[in-house]
């Protein structure tokens, strides 16, 4: 399964780890995706979002049971 964002596109980075002596190795930089339902098209899904995404407002997550439960008295 691929380290992306399923809205943005975001996936992994590629740097360097630079050390004291300054010896160069290869790093990754993943981002940070959490596992999110979302309202698409009407219906429920499961996607796989980055934080900057669920951050800015680019998901609508479906109202849950406890919303519902809060609005009648």
């Amino acid at each position: 399964m691929a380290r992306r964002c399923d809205l943005c596109g975001k996936g992994t980075q590629f740097g360097n780890r630079v050390s004291h002596a300054h010896n160069v190795t290869h790093r990754r930089f993943h981002p940070n995706l959490r596992r999110v339902r979302v309202v698409l098209d009407g219906t429920h899904r499961t996607l796989r979002v980055c934080t900057r995404c669920l951050r800015s407002g680019r998901v609508v997550k479906p109202a849950g049971r406890g919303a519902v439960r809060r609005l009648i008295p």
